[in-house]
């Protein structure tokens, strides 16, 4: 299908808005950055409050390690398949080309945007999946990777973030799709821990915490228009699906089509408004096209029984092996070598030293750093006898299957 344009008329309010400087302004303008432990080292007049929140998260510890996270398709050797790492940065580049448009705060836009998954799991939500398992068998608690992502840069790193980066990160979800997003606003880091803990001890209530600034709206939309057509585009290159297995939509079928007219929509139905929105038809194209991932792609991805099978078992040993050794203090062990000895490594403040933590934070925290391949590795380090074995699809396998 044709990508979609800007009308002509919001085309000329917006050039004509840029020119006289009449736009509404709605951003979340710098000097509102509020942090837990107060803005004393800001320098804005060349560093403003939020470009400083960006430069913490991409020197952070764990920036790194989005590298070699799955995104959806695990165990396979590909490297034009996307990765946790370029997943974040199509989520920014999309929301700051919205952010642009609609003269939003494109330093905010960012640091939600590269900080939002930094505390996923390795193997994806399926990995998550297993990790919510046996941290809730152990304490009760529910793990959710929006909510651990600030619970890594407000906790096991005390990065000072701003509350607005952090109550994006949090509200982030992108399974939750909505035709209008408005900020809910959050007060104060009072307000914010206590709704965070709320998410760990009711049911789905993750799910529940909003953006408090029009810029998380936009990255929370972006997070779903970066993988719509992307997750189809990885698909059928590792030969999951054909290329045309999708039928045509309202909103494309390729992923530029879906990226493109679904942001000329969002600009057209938000510029100079208090909300994010789509109008009814592009959010319907949406949640079908969303339903269509579901069926083809999601449900049926290759790496899954394999990741029951192999990865499931392996993270449950890996999780009661770590923890009896920080109960019983193996200081050769790697959660003290490899974790926690890492973690204190990092010269960020906090008032309680991390080894105090709960055991079992500790271990999740550790856990969900993790690559797959770290994971993979840990465990035969732990277990060289065991008969788990995880393979990977090679870059060959297609060829192989034809000798």
């Amino acid at each position: 299908m044709a990508k979609e344009m800007l009308s002509e008329e919001l085309s000329a309010r917006m050039e004509q808005d840029k020119r006289n400087r009449t736009y509404v302004d709605r951003s979340c303008p710098d000097e509102m950055a509020k942090r837990r432990y107060g803005n004393t080292t800001d320098t804005p007049v060349w560093r403003p409050r939020f470009a400083k929140d960006i430069d913490r998260i991409m020197y952070s510890p764990y920036y790194n390690r989005y590298t070699d996270k799955t995104q959806v398709f695990s165990l396979v050797k590909n490297d034009d398949i996307t990765r946790r790492s370029l997943h974040v940065q199509l989520v920014s580049r999309i929301a700051r080309t919205i952010g642009r448009a609609l003269n939003l705060n494109l330093d905010l836009i960012e640091a939600i945007a590269l900080g939002h998954d930094i505390g996923h799991t390795p193997f994806a939500h399926t990995g998550e999946v297993f990790l919510n398992q046996l941290y809730q068998s152990h304490t009760g608690r529910y793990f959710n990777h929006n909510i651990h992502s600030v619970r890594v840069l407000d906790k096991v790193f005390s990065l000072n973030l701003s509350l607005q980066t952090l109550v994006g990160i949090a509200g982030h979800n992108g399974e939750i799709e909505l035709e209008e997003y408005r900020p809910v606003p959050m007060e104060s880091f009072e307000q914010f821990d206590a709704e965070l803990e709320k998410c760990y001890t009711i049911p789905g209530y993750a799910n529940k915490i909003q953006p408090s600034t029009l810029e998380g709206n936009v990255v929370r939309i972006s997070d779903i228009i970066a993988y719509l057509g992307k997750d189809r585009q990885d698909a059928a290159r590792i030969q999951m699906i054909e290329q045309n297995a999708f039928p045509s939509s309202d909103i494309g079928t390729v992923n530029s089509e879906i990226i493109n007219n679904l942001v000329v929509n969002i600009i057209e139905n938000s510029y100079g408004k208090p909300y994010i929105k789509l109008d009814a038809k592009h959010f319907a194209a949406v949640k079908s096209v969303k339903r269509e991932n579901y069926a083809l792609i999601y449900e049926n991805e290759p790496s899954r029984i394999k990741l029951e099978q192999m990865a499931k078992p392996m993270m449950t040993e890996i999780y009661e092996q770590l923890l009896e050794d920080l109960r019983l203090g193996k200081k050769n062990s790697p959660i003290f070598r490899h974790h926690i000895d890492y973690v204190n490594q990092s010269h960020y403040p906090r008032p309680v030293p991390y080894e105090q933590s709960e055991p079992n934070d500790i271990i999740v925290d550790y856990i969900a750093s993790m690559t797959d391949d770290y994971l993979i590795d840990l465990y035969h380090f732990l277990f060289p006898n065991s008969p788990y074995h995880v393979e990977y699809t090679g870059y060959f396998t297609d060829l192989q299957c034809l000798e």
